[in-house]
């Protein structure tokens, strides 16, 4: 009998598919640090080219503060703009982990995400806090890091290279992820990707396992 789904490897996005995210909330948060006549910079702060190389890995994490403040022209201290990077992150429902624990008895699991340091040190901060976990190795098989491989979704070289460690075929993959765009740069390599909605969409999916 095939597994359902018929793969080997289930491969999840981070943001808003583990752990819960709210670009808004960090985006208030900094807005009210922020002169009003400088609040037309908070639409594209995520869309800025130091942004995309920090999540590659292309800088480090004291450039990224710099580039910060200077997009703000703002002179906040390192932790203040750690403070307003990190307040998009949210909690890791225990049930969501519990889920990848169930489904890792069939199948080989792992993370592919766009990130960066900042945000992997606070989201481990969470994982010790709310499930004592030091980092995600104790949960999943892979973890596939933006700024550790130099590529970013949805970009078909990061696909590739997971494949490559993987070690298998697009179509043994099912991999989940909540931005549309990266479902279909994984979709067009032939892995079987979900567009995850909703937090319900993955247990939905994954209901027969």
């Amino acid at each position: 009998m095939k597994k359902t789904p018929d793969a080997d490897f289930l491969i999840f996005d981070l943001g808003n598919v583990i752990i819960d995210i709210d670009y808004d909330r960090s985006l208030s948060l900094i807005s009210q640090h922020l002169p009003s006549e400088l609040h037309h910079l908070l639409g594209d702060f995520y869309k800025t080219d130091f942004h995309k190389k920090y999540e590659r890995g292309q800088i480090d994490s004291s450039s990224f503060r710099d580039e910060v403040r200077t997009y703000f022209q703002q002179e906040w201290p390192d932790e203040q703009v750690d403070f307003f990077w990190n307040s998009l992150l949210g909690t890791i429902p225990p049930e969501r982990l519990e889920l990848v624990k169930k489904v890792r008895q069939q199948y080989q699991v792992g993370v592919l995400s766009n990130t960066n340091m900042i945000h992997i040190h606070a989201v481990n901060d969470i994982l010790m806090r709310d499930h004592g976990l030091a980092n995600f190795d104790p949960v999943f098989d892979w973890v596939f890091l933006s700024h550790e491989m130099g590529l970013a979704k949805p970009q078909a070289e990061i696909y590739e290279k997971m494949l490559t460690d993987l070690g298998t075929a697009p179509e043994r993959v099912v991999f989940f992820d909540d931005l549309k765009e990266n479902v279909e740069g994984a979709a067009a390599l032939g892995i079987q990707a979900v567009h995850v909605t909703g937090p319900q969409v993955i247990f939905d999916y994954l209901k027969h396992v």
